[in-house]
């Protein structure tokens, strides 16, 4: 008799980089003769566990020991138990972009993208509170996330969907729905780990930047966050989508940047013109570090979208705390 039990990337949830791939094999001598009790205690001091892995050089490993199989299979069922439904987290991933596309569309991605920023900003290096987290669920009443109970409202819809398959964070979902709303806009790709767990509470008030900063204000604040002046340049690039004025308010690009150096904001002729942008934007042309990081993008969209793109990932991780097995 030969029972098998196989459990396939027991770690893909971790998104480690490799998987562990085995399988189990209960061996009984086949003559054995299962009648009584004692027939069966006796044929269990008879068999042994085959482990072998279907990955490259791996080796069969026997374990006959009566202590050592209980404990082996008692920790394969548990490790069963704690993967989602599918047997494989990266499985969510595609769910996930999948639930998010159908609610979020172009003239919905800043507002998405805002949550992000908004969630993740928080964090402080210094006493490492805030981050991505999903308290912005318990913070839409502060008037510096005004307007973000609709691009929530959007994301619930999806998550409702998703949870009832596997249940994901609003940590993972905004990391996710942020990257989505780039990519549907024309930007580039950005992959996002999943396992962020959600707070059960606020973040501390008055730890995101304030719009009135200027350039220095902004590097000083960037920097308590763990961000440099070349990050904070890149992520400010987000603002290339959306009502800020900075070209096709639906197609991600570098438009932001080019827009910066001709600062129309100065005009006197245009009323509309006069509207484009932050002073915080306006603030990046003002200072000579930043303002050589802001030429380079206006030049290169690709380094843009490669600087964007690091750095959105380091946001999206930034103060995470993670689930584990």
């Amino acid at each position: 008799m030969t029972t098998t039990t196989t459990t396939t990337s027991l770690f893909s949830r971790c998104h480690c980089s490799f998987s562990l791939n085995f399988k189990c094999e209960l061996e009984s001598p086949a003559k054995t003769r299962l009648f009584s009790p004692k027939h069966v205690v006796r044929s269990f001091k008879a068999c042994r566990i085959r482990c072998s892995s279907n990955d490259p050089g791996s080796s069969q490993v026997f374990v006959s020991s009566r202590r050592n199989m209980v404990v082996m299979l008692s920790t394969v069922q548990l490790l069963s138990h704690l993967l989602p439904p599918s047997g494989n987290a990266a499985d969510m991933y595609p769910l996930m972009r999948d639930e998010i596309r159908k609610m979020v569309t172009k003239g919905k991605a800043a507002g998405v993208l805002r949550l992000v920023f908004h969630d993740a900003g928080t964090f402080e290096l210094d006493d490492n509170t805030g981050g991505i987290n999903g308290s912005i669920v318990y913070e839409l009443e502060r008037p510096e996330n005004a307007g973000l109970k609709r691009s929530l409202k959007v994301l619930e819809k999806a998550k409702i969907k998703i949870d009832e398959i596997q249940p994901v964070s609003w940590a993972d979902m905004i990391a996710v729905a942020g990257s989505e709303a780039v990519s549907m806009c024309g930007g580039p790709t950005i992959p996002v780990v999943l396992g962020r767990l959600d707070s059960k509470q606020p973040d501390p008030e008055d730890k995101l930047p304030p719009e009135s900063l200027n350039a220095s204000g902004l590097k000083e604040c960037f920097q308590r966050k763990g961000f440099s002046t070349q990050e904070l340049v890149a992520l400010s690039g987000a603002h290339t989508i959306g009502s800020k004025g900075f070209g096709d308010p639906f197609t991600f690009d570098n438009a932001y940047y080019k827009i910066l150096l001709e600062k129309p904001w100065r005009s006197t002729t245009s009323k509309m013109t006069s509207m484009v942008g932050l002073p915080s934007d306006h603030a990046l042309v003002e200072d000579d570090e930043c303002l050589r990081w802001v030429k380079q993008y206006a030049d290169d969209q690709d380094k843009f979208f490669k600087d964007f793109t690091n750095a959105y990932i380091k946001l999206v991780n930034s103060g995470a705390k993670w689930k584990t097995l």
